[in-house]
């Protein structure tokens, strides 16, 4: 290989693995998000819960600023083949995480009135959902800077129980408030807090279907199992939010 060529690939890694980090950092400002929401729900902490609102705009910052640098690289160094599924995969993955600290924020909001509101529903549930939920995220975000195919499939895998989770918490919270309608507010929030979860463990999962494809060139089965039977219900609920 000609001293220029070497240059070139040493260099284009170099570029690879600061999208990487740059992606990780992203991540980390997510996870962190995700994690001091669901401390404000269970702790009914308003302050935990106003700085997680408060990071949303710099979660959008980090998402324009690894776009502006993937976009760059496709431009100048013209990636072709595994760089280019790097690459490619890497814009889609940053649109993910924003998503997530979307939902991040969502929680923290919802957190706030329920705080407000005397509401006996046990949270339990709930924090089990989140728990899990941020294991898959911080297992995912790993898988990616790490390009590891294996903790990709585990999380792709575990989408199962958080989806499982969210049914029971959602027929738990329909119950409560057919038998108290005092209820009905506070549970309300509850339940579209409960989806938000639901949807932060499906977009941890569109983050290892990408990362698996990005690091191995295949693609996940596209049937994943789905315990999912009641998001059209909070959908077309939310539609009038």
């Amino acid at each position: 290989m000609a001293e220029d060529a070497k240059h070139i690939v040493t260099s284009f890694e170099v570029d690879l693995k600061k999208l990487r980090d740059m992606i990780a950092g992203m991540g980390g400002l997510v996870e962190r998000a995700v994690a001091d929401a669901t401390t404000a729900l269970l702790e009914h902490d308003p302050a935990i819960a106003a700085s997680v609102v408060e990071m949303d705009p710099k979660i959008d910052a980090e998402e324009r600023a690894v776009e502006q640098f993937a976009v760059q690289l496709l431009a100048l160094r013209q990636p072709v083949a595994d760089d280019l599924r790097q690459v490619v995969s890497a814009l889609k993955v940053i649109t993910d995480l924003e998503r997530i600290g979307d939902y991040a924020a969502n929680v923290a909001k919802r957190s706030l009135v329920i705080n407000k509101m005397a509401s006996t529903f046990a949270l339990s549930g709930l924090g089990q959902m989140a728990r899990l939920v941020q294991q898959n995220l911080k297992t995912v975000i790993d898988a990616a800077g790490d390009g590891d195919p294996q903790k990709a499939v585990i999380v792709w895998r575990a989408d199962q129980a958080v989806d499982d989770l969210y049914n029971t918490i959602f027929r738990e919270l329909i119950t409560y408030m057919m038998e108290d309608a005092r209820s009905i507010t506070a549970c309300t929030h509850l339940l579209f807090i409960a989806k938000n979860l639901e949807r932060i463990g499906d977009h941890a999962t569109n983050i290892a279907e990408l990362t698996y494809y990005a690091v191995t060139g295949e693609s996940l089965p596209d049937f994943r199992p789905k315990g999912d039977q009641t998001s059209a219900y909070v959908h077309a609920s939310s539609a009038g939010q």
